[in-house]
């Protein structure tokens, strides 16, 4: 299964706060910590996981229907972003997620199966 990126961001934001627990990372080297607040990755999180399930309940559909669900979640990711006070989804964010997007539609359907 395919890591939302708010879940890879969180994971980051973990380890930098461990890292500077124990020393290793000065606060001024952090580069995640306090950029996404918990509301903003939450929001972004309940968007890709409502992508998750509609793209995975599409099966043989059309190239008009896959579309339409990927516009829906970048319309709710640009609303997201519009309504965040603290976080953003920048250059970097929206490269993730579209290789999120990209992987939820092209892997393999079975891959919960086994097989």
């Amino acid at each position: 299964m395919t890591e939302r990126p708010s879940q890879y961001w969180r994971g980051e934001i973990a380890k930098e706060a461990g890292a500077i627990a124990d020393g290793t990372l000065s606060p001024d080297c952090a580069s995640f910590l306090g950029v996404y607040p918990e509301g903003f990755l939450e929001a972004v999180d309940a968007v890709l996981a409502i992508f998750e399930v509609e793209a995975r309940e599409l099966g043989a559909a059309s190239d008009t229907q896959i579309l339409a669900v990927v516009e829906q979640a970048v319309v709710a990711l640009n609303r997201v972003n519009q309504e965040a006070t603290g976080g953003s989804i920048d250059t970097d964010e929206r490269e993730q997620i579209c290789l999120f997007i990209d992987e939820v539609l092209t892997e393999p359907l079975s891959s919960c199966a086994g097989g």
